[in-house]
């Protein structure tokens, strides 16, 4: 299973302005270093989380449907499922019919099922799911306390600027912050 971004995020889950209110920096002579630290913040959360913060569209692949017939979607939370194709091994693409499908996309990780189950012939991608993710469209969406332990993260990686180069961030994670994202965070057994 491999989920890509068929597009970046319109916007950060925090606004410049309130990172560097977090910072107590009133100059803007490190707004670019800032911009691109709470850009890294975002992706690791995504990462260590599972979850998409700002909604954009995304693509799952698939070898084959699984037997059960229900897909788990392990990026979430997913508000829609936008199309689903299937590929046989010559490469030929099928569009599947989504009538009647079910989406539990709050769970996690979010479920779909389809009324009726698709035929694979075991093409190695062969099943495409292009989905959309995320709280919300903007920063206002996103739970406060995912936005709280970005802040603290943006911090600590600001602490490090002058050791760590941004392109190596991040260099840890803050005391507290795995508190934070925990109710979040998606745990297998």
């Amino acid at each position: 299973m491999t989920i890509i971004n068929l597009a970046p995020p319109g916007a950060e889950p925090l606004t410049l302005a309130q990172a560097k209110a977090h910072l107590k920096i009133d100059h803007t002579d490190e707004d670019g270093l800032i911009t691109s630290l709470i850009a890294t913040a975002r992706e690791h959360l995504e990462q260590v989380s599972g979850l998409a913060l700002v909604r954009r569209p995304m693509r799952l692949y698939l070898d084959r449907w699984p037997e059960t017939g229900l897909i788990e979607i392990a990026r979430g939370p997913v508000t829609a499922v936008d199309a689903v194709r299937i590929f046989d091994a010559d490469g030929a693409e099928g569009l599947v019919d989504l009538a009647g499908h079910v989406l539990d996309g709050a769970a996690r990780p979010a479920r779909l099922w389809l009324k009726r189950r698709p035929e694979t012939r075991g093409a190695v991608n062969g099943v495409e799911v292009d989905f959309t993710a995320g709280f919300g469209d903007t920063g206002a969406d996103i739970p406060d306390t995912l936005k709280r332990a970005m802040l603290t993260h943006v911090a600590l990686m600001h602490g490090f600027r002058a050791v760590v180069s941004t392109e190596m961030q991040p260099a840890g994670v803050p005391d507290g912050y795995d508190r934070l994202i925990a109710p979040y965070r998606m745990m297998r057994l």
